[in-house]
């Protein structure tokens, strides 16, 4: 008799071990996420520019967010001569001009990705990084790619935020 006690009290232990974790687990999911009193809205995404002929936005903004599609180094309709050096800074220069059109400026990029077609361009393309972007400087990530659209040798996107 003793033995089945045991082995019903065990039992018992853990189907009530088991409650109270499942009970504890259906508490935190229903319960108010903490905010330390910052307010949450949900902005709709406002599509920005129409790309021209290609299939994606110029920038979508969200709440205060701003994704900018990438950029490569075109001026006037073609990629400009010079290689990385040139093409990051018009790159660039695309992007701040994308910033000011929906109301934003360098200072508020948040996060930049670049690709570069050879990474031994790494070091040219920082130089000229750093000339147009002042500390504190956005996050970043970088990328050696095989190639990248109209035959350039960086592309640059960035996101910036207020």
């Amino acid at each position: 008799m003793s033995k089945y006690i045991n082995k019903l009290t065990t039992n018992l232990s853990k189907a009530v071990l088991i409650s109270a974790c499942s009970l504890g687990v259906a508490v935190s999911a229903n319960a108010a996420p903490a905010t330390n009193n910052v307010a949450i809205t949900k902005s709709s995404p406002v599509f920005l520019g129409d790309g021209g002929n290609y299939p994606f936005s110029e920038a979508v903004r969200v709440g205060d967010t701003l994704y900018m599609s990438g950029q490569i180094g075109f001026k006037d309709g073609k990629l400009v001569k010079g290689g990385v050096k040139a093409e990051a800074k018009q790159a660039l220069d695309n992007i701040n001009e994308t910033l000011l059109k929906y109301g934003y400026q360098k200072s508020d990029i948040v996060k930049c990705m670049a690709m570069l077609t050879d990474m031994d361009d790494f070091d040219d393309f920082n130089k000229v990084y750093k000339a147009e972007l002042a500390k504190p400087y956005p996050v970043r990530s970088a990328f050696g790619v095989a190639e990248l659209a109209a035959g350039a040798s960086v592309e640059i996107e960035c996101i910036a935020a207020k």
